[in-house]
């Protein structure tokens, strides 16, 4: 390189082709800025093997990207944007003063450019839609005005009248000073911890169920770094806490979020409590419900009433649940109905019991904390084989249950399972099975998760034949589908959903387990005569014809996994061979329908096995769906 570079660093690109959120689209590069171009070379200084360039005269925007809490699946979490011809280059800095300086330096290089545009997209390009206003068309005109002379992680300066367009720069300094205000994303916010954390490592905060917290910086979707009432400073997961507001409900111990109608009727029973309550979630977004436990009622039976929380028109809005007693906030209802039934079968005596009072996982046991040492791992009972290898129940630093996979030498692709797992940690779910990281430094490999004590969905299932009735069958294929949601707005495909791959807790909660590992699988069972690895009996046309995976490929996947839940653990199509199951799909042969299925659960499981893909429902309809047969919205029954 003959011209003196102005900035130098090894940053992370993503690639401008492809759209999975795979760490393999996301390369290290080192970044050179001169005078004249922006250029990236593959490998470190030494190397020198220039994989792009781009002239400065070509860009058109430079800016940072605001990240509204997508996984980002690399390291670096402060990502900008390179806007130049009909491209836009996404480059990834490790911290909020490295982007801020790279994006005010190509800014101050770029400033006398004719084509700049007049708005630009604040948000990522993905999946083929603009996150920030929806627009589909990849040239559509930006919707946030642009601004060239400084980044949007800074106050801007005010304009001097009449020279808005053409004010000089300020002076970029050398580095950009420490008191710069945070982005917009990362302002300071108080929440209350809904649970205990002892902090693993040195740089986490522990935390106190009930107390308040300042959040410093939200460094991703799972970590937060955290300030607590002394002036200590660390990192907590985010799961643990929740903002600090009258609106939010999350806070109270009356609320619970992961309950529908027929869960709070088996908790409240099992409390047997006059008065006992819960608010949950109703089957109508943004709407809430009051359930209420009475021993005795009417004829002397006991029962559950449920209520809705009505909203009134106008503005400023008030809640009630009976019309005389409107009340501001819901909390304030609440409280009045503590002490006065007024219209409700009894008062609100007894918050009730929550589904299930433990912590929920982390993405981890710390922040970036993947790699877990073998030394801190305890070996306990057997608990199974899997297709990879031995799993074993365990324990981390003598605390927490964990499962231990050790990987079979020969049985999957492990550098680049490796590599992905760092992806698979940062999904984070009530109804995932949570990874906790990998031992990747000797062999076998292990990988460590989240335990489940009551295994396989599948052999629980079969073990429980014949007492299971349809509320807890639908609850299960539930659990699953808000699982499988989460998964599909973080596009990422799971490609071998089934009932073998779903594990269930002691407080009967089902995760979806092993996402994204078919692809790292060398096994026979998971070969067609093509080659591609999928398993044949869950798998639509197109992955058949075309090894075509996508979220709709999951959604055939989950059709056959409600028929196992209704066929109480069958296998599909047990009668028939793989190569038989191919040809009967493509002639629009399906599974017949469980005799504990009704014609609407039946109905939902032909939707997933529409022919084409974009006929299918997606897992954020079947779940509202779902949860509206089990509110009583549907009949459930013939």
């Amino acid at each position: 390189m003959s011209a003196e570079p102005l900035l130098e660093e090894l940053l992370i690109k993503r690639s401008q082709q492809k759209k999975k959120t795979s760490p393999l689209n996301y390369k290290e590069r080192l970044f050179v800025l001169t005078k004249s171009a922006l250029s990236y070379y593959d490998g470190r200084i030494e190397k020198r093997f220039r994989k792009g360039l781009i002239e400065l005269s070509r860009i058109k925007c430079v800016e940072i990207v605001k990240n509204r809490g997508n996984v980002i699946p690399c390291q670096n979490k402060y990502p900008f944007q390179v806007v130049y011809d009909n491209s836009t280059l996404y480059v990834f800095a490790p911290s909020h003063d490295s982007r801020s300086q790279w994006v005010q330096s190509l800014k101050d290089e770029i400033k006398e450019n004719p084509m700049v545009v007049a708005k630009f997209h604040p948000q990522f390009w993905q999946e083929g839609a603009w996150l920030c206003c929806r627009q589909a068309d990849k040239m559509a005109p930006g919707c946030e005005e642009y601004n060239l002379f400084g980044d949007i992680s800074r106050k801007p300066l005010p304009p001097i009248p009449g020279e808005e367009r053409r004010r000089p720069p300020p002076p970029a300094p050398a580095s950009v000073s420490s008191d710069a205000p945070p982005p917009p994303d990362q302002q300071e916010a108080i929440v209350v911890a809904l649970y205990d954390f002892p902090g693993a490592e040195a740089h986490d905060l522990s935390l106190k169920k009930g107390q308040e917290y300042v959040i410093v910086e939200k460094c991703d979707v799972n970590w937060y770094k955290a300030r607590n009432k002394y002036g200590e400073e660390g990192y907590i997961p985010s799961n643990y806490v929740t903002e600090k507001n009258c609106s939010n409900l999350v806070q109270f111990v009356w609320y619970s979020k992961e309950v529908n109608r027929n869960k709070a009727e088996a908790l409240l029973r099992k409390e047997n409590k006059e008065g006992a309550f819960i608010v949950r979630d109703s089957s109508t977004a943004g709407a809430y419900t009051v359930s209420v436990y009475v021993k005795s009622l009417g004829e002397g039976g006991s029962a559950v009433k449920h209520y809705h929380i009505k909203e009134t028109q106008g503005s400023p809005k008030q809640y009630y649940l009976a019309e005389k007693h409107l009340f501001s906030n819901i909390p304030d209802l609440i409280e009045y109905h503590k002490h006065n039934a007024a219209g409700l079968v009894a008062r609100l005596r007894y918050p009730g019991g929550k589904p299930d009072t433990s912590a929920p996982s982390t993405a981890g046991f710390s922040y970036e904390k993947w790699e877990i040492n073998p030394s801190e791992l305890t070996f306990m009972k057997e608990l199974g084989s899997g297709q990879f290898g031995q799993v074993r129940l365990g324990k981390w630093r003598a605390q927490h249950k964990v499962a231990i996979k050790a990987i079979r030498e020969g049985a999957m692709y492990e550098e680049d399972f490796i590599e992905e797992a760092k992806v698979m940690m940062r999904l984070s779910h009530p109804r995932l099975v949570q990874l906790y990281g990998v031992c990747s430094q000797q062999r076998p490999i292990y990988i460590v998760t989240e335990f489940m004590e009551l295994g396989c969905l599948l052999n629980v299932l079969r073990k429980k034949r014949g007492t299971l009735n349809r509320d807890v069958l639908l609850s299960a294929s539930l659990d699953v589908c808000q699982g499988m949601e989460y998964l599909e707005n973080n596009s990422f495909i799971h490609r071998d959903l089934a009932a073998r791959n779903c594990l269930v807790n002691d407080s009967m909660v089902v995760k979806v387990s092993d996402f994204g590992m078919t692809r790292y699988v060398l096994d026979d069972q998971y070969t067609s005569s093509s080659g591609a690895k999928f398993p044949v009996k869950w798998s639509p046309p197109e992955v058949f014809n075309f090894c075509k995976y996508s979220s709709k490929s999951d959604v055939w996947s989950f059709g056959v996994l409600m028929w196992e839940v209704f066929t109480e653990g069958r296998m599909p199509f047990e009668q028939n061979s793989n190569h038989e199951v191919v040809t009967m799909v493509m002639h629009g042969h399906r599974l017949y329908r469980p005799k504990l299925a009704s014609e609407i659960i039946y109905g939902l499981m032909q939707k997933c096995w529409h022919e084409r893909p974009d006929k299918r429902p997606s897992f954020k309809e079947l779940a509202s769906q779902i949860d509206g047969i089990l509110e009583g919205d549907a009949p459930s029954t013939p």
